[in-house]
């Protein structure tokens, strides 16, 4: 069976890059992912994927959105399954 991926990103208001990069480590799931990174880039960005031993349809957790005075516009999501 292929890994399904999640990646979440979300902009922070600018400033508070090290703020959202925190509180999206901070965050857990209800279930543990087989694996997860977290990643930031410029313009107060921050990237988290998540690997799930899952099919592509699967019902999976996922990180929630930050408060609105912490992001500049909601959250971006995408699912890949691997190849």
């Amino acid at each position: 069976m292929s890994a399904t991926v999640l990646m979440w990103e979300a902009r922070a208001v600018a400033g508070r890059g090290e703020e959202l990069l925190a509180w999206a480590k901070e965050q857990r799931l209800a279930r543990e992912p087989e694996r997860r990174e977290t990643l930031r880039a410029p313009q107060d960005r921050v990237l988290v994927i998540t690997w799930w031993d899952a099919a592509y349809d699967a019902e999976l957790p996922e990180l929630p959105e930050p408060d609105g005075e912490l992001v500049t516009r909601t959250v971006h999501r995408w699912r890949f399954e691997t190849a």
